[in-house]
């Protein structure tokens, strides 16, 4: 039997953590949640989650919102008719660098769910602290790969995203040697099928419908440039060491290959599940060992089809450039992750259309320093201040007001 583990949620309000909570929920005698992590915009579903698995620390990004915690705690509390000192009051952490330091809590696992490059922090934090790292934040990889890289112990990271866990899972079948090249597949996201100029007049609710999965909102725009598989073609040449022209995207509507490795005597292994993120979730915090009954599987009694086509990199051009910038890379990769967070964010304020999102990028990346690499999280912050300040002057005045707009709103 696996022995039970200790784990740290870093974005348990999110919909990583929220499935992660799912998935401990359903398998109390293999893991135990210790610590949880949020930016604080939804205080009730932190306090409710701290109360049911009894954590012992919390993070709270924002120091406002950390000073209403314990009375949001204390009012769900009372709500499940619980006085005090009949639940656990957890240690509250404050601040930006609260996720990191949580990272470092005493456990076994640290399920990094964070959306952003402001996940790479507590990524290194949880390497530092030896912990095995579960990681959904690719931004980590992407913008700070070599800083990931430099500290990292050989299988001390255990993907979460379904396609690098597909990987993880069918590299399995063969010495590395073996590998002739990886192939990502993608949903192709709501807008498959469409021509560029089908994308010009997009809106911002059209882009947020996902057929399949549901996501947070700027993985969810970036599902539909097809950014999201541009940076995971990064984080893949990260993760596992293969060169950028032995990794492929193909575009499967169904979602239920996640990925392939093609060997050198031509065969081809893939992995198989319906689309629900537990499965990977529960792998990543239970690595090696699989978690029984984690998610449901095919149904082989029913007639299905599935369908691959190849990607439309006329209409897609994400991917080819995050393809080049992490060619390049030095500080191409988190130039390219940057300015496309900033233009996401632009074009959800309703200041920036939905072409512009990837055009901005590209614009932004042909300007990035040629030369050097991030030696420090320091390094990386500053690289991504440059890229942000460059998108904010490449947009129209009424895009950065919006977006002005939207950050104060928050």
């Amino acid at each position: 039997m696996s022995p039970l583990r200790t784990v740290v949620v870093l974005g348990s309000t999110g919909s990583i953590g929220r499935q992660a909570t799912a998935v401990v929920r359903a398998a109390p005698d293999r893991f135990r949640i210790v610590g949880l992590a949020a930016g604080g915009a939804d205080l009730a579903l932190l306090a409710r989650q701290t109360l049911e698995f009894d954590v012992e620390a919390v993070a709270i990004a924002r120091p406002a919102a950390a000073e209403e915690f314990h009375p949001t705690l204390a009012a769900v509390a009372a709500a499940r008719g619980l006085t005090a000192g009949e639940f656990v009051v957890p240690k509250v952490l404050t601040g930006p660098d609260a996720a990191a330091e949580l990272a470092a809590h005493p456990c076994d696992v640290v399920l990094n769910g964070m959306t952003g490059s402001v996940g790479l922090r507590p990524t290194l934090a949880a390497l530092e602290s030896g912990r095995t790292l579960a990681l959904a934040n690719k931004e980590s990889l992407v913008a700070g790969g070599p800083l990931v890289a430099a500290v990292a112990r050989p299988g001390q990271i255990v993907p979460v995203d379904s396609e690098h866990s597909a990987l993880a899972q069918c590299l399995r079948s063969g010495r590395t040697d073996e590998v002739r090249r990886l192939v990502l597949t993608a949903s192709g996201g709501p807008f498959r099928g469409r021509s560029r100029a089908d994308l010009a007049t997009v809106t911002v609710r059209a882009a947020l419908a996902h057929p399949t999965w549901d996501m947070g909102p700027v993985v969810t725009v970036n599902s539909a440039t097809m950014m999201n598989k541009g940076l995971e073609l990064i984080e893949a040449h990260m993760l596992f060491d293969i060169p950028y022209d032995a990794l492929e995207v193909v575009v499967h509507p169904q979602s239920v290959v996640h990925s392939m490795v093609e060997f050198c005597d031509g065969s081809t292994v893939c992995q198989a599940s319906p689309p629900d993120m537990r499965l990977p979730i529960a792998l990543a915090m239970g690595w090696p060992d699989r978690v029984p009954a984690a998610a449901r599987p095919v149904d082989w009694t029913a007639a299905q089809s599935w369908t691959f086509e190849p990607l439309d990199g006329a209409a897609f051009p994400a991917v080819a450039l995050a393809r080049a910038a992490g060619t390049a890379g030095g500080y191409a990769p988190a130039v390219l992750n940057a300015a496309n967070e900033e233009a996401v964010a632009a074009f959800l304020a309703g200041g920036l259309p939905f072409l512009g999102i990837v055009d901005t990028v590209g614009e932004v990346l042909a300007e990035a320093p040629a030369h050097g690499h991030p030696t420090s999280v320091e390094d990386v912050v500053a690289v991504e201040r440059w890229a942000r300040a460059r998108v904010r002057e490449l947009m129209p005045d009424e895009a950065v007001t919006a977006l002005t707009a939207m950050e104060r709103a928050e």
